[in-house]
Parts: C-alpha cells; structure tokens; sequence
C-alpha cells in the first residue's frame, strides 16, 4: 500500500508535470488524489519542491460566487512562487493561459513572523494594489474539489504586485472600490465587500487556516486576499489595467 508522503509526491509530481508542460489534467488517478483537505496540502507542500522559492500565499474563492462556481464551502490558500511574479507594467506569458481570467486584489505584506494567537493586522507592513492571473493544472478546475484544488496551489499562476497605499489602516476597505479595464474597456466593477466582506478578514482566515495544517505567515510573505471583482477574461495580446479609485491602479499586459 503507497504511504501518505509517497501519494503527495507522486501527486505533486504530476501536477508539476502539467504545470511546466501546459498540458491539463482531468482528474489526478485514484490512488494518488489526496481526499480531503489535510492530503490536498500535503501535495501542495510537495508541489513547493518542485516550484522553488515562494515569497507569500494567495487566497481563492474568498467570495461567495467564486465558492459557488468552484464548488467549495469557503476559501482556500495555495503559494506564490518567485518564479511567477511580476512587476507593474510588465508584459507577461500568455502561451499557457488555461483559466484565461485576471483579477484586482488587495495584498499584504507581512513586517514580522505571525504566531498562533497574535492579532495579524499587527504585523502587517503594508497593504498593496495587486492583480493576479490564476491558473489550474486541471482541465476542469470547477470540478476538481476542494482536496485536489489545494493540491493544485489553489490555482496560484502570475501575480502583479502593485504600489502600497498610504494610510491604509483607517481606510474602509469594504468599501473601496475596483474596476477591470481590459484593453480599454471596462469589463467589471466591485468592492472590498467581496472579499469576505473585508480584505483584513480574508488575512486572519489565513492565519488560522494554514495553522490547522502546521502553517504560519513570516515576516516579508506577501498575501493576496483574493478577487474584489468577477474575473475578467483575457487572451494573448491584451492590456489590462485595474483600478482602485483614488489609491492608485495597476497594469500589465500579455504577450501575443
């Protein structure tokens, strides 16, 4: 019988597989598709052999539609490799988009270490405008569950991380809002709300969710909390741009 650590490997090595090579996978085999959420992250600890350094964590399906769509019952934390982050106004790969969506988030950079129990907005840094391009190694992501998409990194792929905001402890940011321009035109317009219902709440879930499986925020790790709007689609070539009012905005482009 394959022991644990072994099934977390081979799953890993597969995703990692379909992750260089682009191509997607329908379903992990039988014997290796982890079964609940403590096995989904335990091939996810194993996919970080295989990415290499991770500089924070992205949060998936922290709103309600997004849950929904995907078929979970509430948000889920997958890494951020270094070898996927870009800078503002860069051009980025589009010859392996899958999911083919873009994303405006508020992201949080952490000043210090966040132990069990301490009050996380504490050790925050900074706050950031951000854009994320997920992205899933299965060829229906919506289908694959909860075990299987931690597995998968919670669809973590390229990630923007856009310029800090000033002052950001006494803004609402609930109420903040963002818009998705892609190549001009608007496509989406949302909130903070939709967040699960703050940015800051989406953080402290974070810290207890990743603790549950041995897990903790460190000092310099970046969290981006996860959609504030629908994902607007994109393809090779376009521009993109997300807004979030006064605080600022982020660009990036794709590569045809």
């Amino acid at each position: 019988m394959t022991s644990e650590p072994d099934r977390a490997a081979a799953a890993a090595q597969l995703l990692w597989a379909a992750w260089c090579s682009g191509q997607r996978v329908d379903a992990l085999p039988a014997g290796i598709r982890p079964r609940d959420a403590a096995e989904g992250m335990a091939a996810q600890a194993a996919l970080r052999e295989h990415g290499g350094a991770a500089y924070g964590w992205k949060i998936a399906a922290t709103a309600t539609a997004g849950q929904a769509h995907i078929g979970v019952d509430g948000p889920l934390p997958g890494p951020l490799f270094d070898r996927f982050r870009h800078e503002p106004g860069d051009r980025l790969p589009s010859a392996d988009l899958h999911m083919r969506v873009v994303e405006a988030e508020f992201a949080f950079v952490l000043a210090k270490d966040v132990a069990p129990g301490d009050d996380v907005l504490t050790a925050v840094d900074a706050l950031h405008l951000a854009v994320e391009v997920p992205d899933s190694r299965f060829t229906r992501f919506e289908r694959a569950g909860e075990a299987q998409l931690r597995a998968d990194a919670a669809c973590a792929s390229r990630f923007v991380l856009g310029p800090a905001v000033p002052g950001w402890r006494e803004l609402d940011l609930a109420a903040a809002g963002t818009a998705l321009w892609i190549n001009g035109a608007h496509v989406a317009s949302g909130t903070g709300a939709n967040v699960l219902g703050d940015p800051r709440t989406a953080l402290t879930w974070l810290v207890t969710d990743l603790d549950r499986f041995g897990l903790a925020l460190r000092a310099g790790d970046v969290v981006t909390t996860g959609t504030t709007t629908v994902p607007g689609t994109i393809g090779p070539g376009d521009t993109v741009r997300a807004e979030f009012g006064a605080l600022g905005s982020v660009a990036l482009s794709l590569a045809r």
